[in-house]
């Protein structure tokens, strides 16, 4: 299971998953430097009030979709084409993802500008290591087919 190159691909995609999960993505600050709100990926905390906004909840509902996907892919190993239709619907997921954090960035910011941390970019690295587990698959696939042509 953990034996093939794929296998490791979704595990650290899973575990970078969980890690965007709890930190934050960036922080919503004034022309002045002055820091005004963090932007996690359930709530925005302001720092004045120290008021908590759950406006971001559909952020944190694809993302943990998302990465229990890419969990359950590591265990679908005898299913290589159900394997591969799960992969592809992570990569759709973490693009939306994407689609819906500048939505929500561009609507909320006002009269502040967003400032991501490197937290924000685990996504887009899980995306590309789910690509690459998609190849990896795929690969033993076309390899399985090739060998039933053999006999």
């Amino acid at each position: 299971m953990i034996q093939r190159i794929q296998s490791l691909y979704l595990l650290v995609s899973t575990v970078l998953g969980v890690i965007c999960l709890s930190l934050p993505l960036g922080r919503f600050c004034t022309e002045q430097g002055e820091h005004v709100a963090d932007l996690f990926n359930l709530w925005v905390k302001t720092t004045e009030t120290g008021e908590y906004s759950f406006a971001p909840w559909a952020l944190f509902a694809v993302l943990v979709v998302a990465t229990t996907l890419t969990f359950l892919a590591i265990f679908l190993y005898k299913s290589r084409a159900l394997q591969m239709r799960t992969l592809s619907l992570c990569i759709v997921l973490l693009i939306g993802y994407y689609a819906y954090l500048v939505f929500f960035v561009l609507m909320s910011r006002g009269e502040t500008s967003f400032i991501p941390s490197p937290t924000a970019a685990l996504p887009f690295v899980c995306i590309v290591l789910d690509y690459l587990a998609f190849r990896g698959i795929l690969k033993d696939e076309l390899l399985v087919r090739s060998l039933d042509r053999l006999r």
